[in-house]
């Protein structure tokens, strides 16, 4: 059991593995096993180096029951939580027997399942709130209100609201499904990125004068390539410009700004610079590092009476990654945000 041919296999496998021999005793432990349990546990009782309940259940099953076993083994530690699928294995041999212990981390997969739980429940959430009230307003339209002109309209404006909010929301989901499929796919289309922004701009500057909002765009002066999408790219600065113009604040200006940085120490290359800057009343630091994530926002309340999704800055993030660029907030209470893209020059 203790043989070198043993130990040279047990050293090779990427995973940290543990031999417990007959004696209920640490026989052998390869470099990743001491790296997650530390240094002297070999010739230990296996009940001192393992220690969790549900660890040591796997264990003595196999040694007693000459049965695989499987149990979850999580290690908490100041960067986080790390969750193991451990697997027990009987070996019987001439002389001896024991049981063989591995260790694989499926923290990733793990995670993975708490988004797509967390996903699920985000869009239930979401769409449930426009359907209990067109499902409310439709019994009231067949009973009490379905002779009273007034209140029939008033329903009807607000029923019309409400589907165009789960319009939205699907449509954005729709999207965000697209860019996801996408993102290791690098675009290979030089596009005139300055185009596209004025673009951005001509459609939603009507949009702007209807809610006070001065657009003003600079670095226009001549054509800046890169390779890009041009629907997604145009969408990313839809996004960032529709925003700014809802939450940058009435009577107020928004400026996008284009320029040239010869050399950008994250993407190593020459790159296009957009800065898309309102003048509302900020974002609290606290919240910046999480205004990507799907769902989330910093006032519910007010980002779905403005008809928000909660999904637009996500779908940025993810269309920016597939172009290979680089996507930054910044913004100060009382002083307004700035959000930059970084695009490698074509």
């Amino acid at each position: 059991m203790n043989s070198d041919l043993v130990k040279s296999v047990m050293s090779g496998v990427p995973l940290p593995l543990i031999l417990v021999n007959q004696q209920d005793r640490v026989e052998y432990a390869n470099q990743m096993a001491v790296q997650l349990f530390g240094q002297g546990i070999e010739g230990r009782h296996y009940v001192t180096v393992l220690r969790q309940p549900a660890l040591l259940d796997c264990v003595e099953g196999t040694l007693r029951f000459r049965q695989a076993a499987q149990a979850r083994y999580v290690v908490v530690s100041v960067a986080g939580e790390t969750t193991y699928r451990v697997i027990s294995s009987p070996l019987v041999g001439e002389s001896s027997q024991g049981a063989l212990v591995a260790f694989e981390d499926i923290t990733d997969l793990e995670q993975a399942g708490q988004i797509r739980r967390d996903f699920v429940a985000n869009v239930s959430h979401e769409l449930r709130t426009p359907l209990t009230a067109l499902l409310g307003f439709i019994e009231t339209l067949k009973g009490a209100a379905k002779d009273d002109p007034v209140a029939r309209d008033r329903f009807l404006t607000i029923m019309e609201r409400e589907a165009a909010r789960m319009s939205r929301l699907v449509s954005d989901l729709m999207s965000l499904s697209r860019v996801e499929a996408n993102e290791r796919v690098r675009p290979t289309e030089r596009v005139d990125i300055v185009g596209q922004v004025l673009s951005s701009v001509a459609a939603l500057r009507n949009f702007a004068r209807d809610q006070g909002v001065e657009l003003e765009v600079t670095g226009t002066d001549m054509p800046r390539l890169v390779h890009a999408d041009p629907d997604q790219i145009t969408q990313v600065f839809h996004n960032l410009i529709e925003n700014a113009v809802k939450y940058g604040g009435t009577g107020k200006k928004v400026t996008i700004a284009i320029s040239h940085e010869e050399r950008d120490l994250s993407l190593r290359a020459p790159a296009v610079r957009i800065d898309v800057i309102d003048r509302g009343d900020g974002i609290d630091a606290i919240h910046l590092p999480r205004l990507t994530e799907r769902f989330y926002r910093v006032d519910s309340h007010r980002s779905r009476d403005k008809g928000g999704t909660g999904l637009g800055l996500a779908i940025v993030k993810h269309i920016v990654n597939r172009h290979r660029g680089r996507f930054r907030i910044d913004s100060e209470i009382g002083k307004g945000s700035q959000f930059s893209v970084f695009l490698p020059e074509a």
